[in-house]
């Protein structure tokens, strides 16, 4: 497990969360609940991890939504900052760009 998901974990489980605009914009477009990632970080994948990300250290993680549908998460942690753990973007991955297990992405 990378240093940030264990943040983002950690920062969630202690409420210690915000969804950036552009994050709503997306999750709604797409029917995602934001309380279903909330309530499934702890069992998500890391897929990539960006620690030096120039606005801070991020990652993105497949989870899934209450009926089991995958959705791929940004999570990160604005640079400079302990906290909290902003959800940055989430949507459901395309599986023309990604292999079928959904943690590689497509040439």
């Amino acid at each position: 497990m990378s240093h940030t998901l264990e943040q983002v974990i950690t920062l969630v489980k202690k409420g210690e969360t915000r969804v950036s605009e552009h994050g709503y914009d997306e999750i709604a477009a797409d029917g995602i609940l934001v309380r279903d990632l909330v309530a499934g970080i702890e069992g998500a994948e890391l897929v990539e991890d960006y620690p030096n990300f120039a606005k801070g250290a991020c990652v993105l993680l497949l989870q899934h939504d209450r009926d089991g549908n995958p959705v791929h998460s940004v999570w990160g942690i604005p640079k400079g900052e302990t906290g909290p753990a902003v959800l940055v973007t989430a949507y459901r991955p395309d599986p023309r760009r990604w292999s079928d297990d959904l943690r590689r992405r497509m040439k």
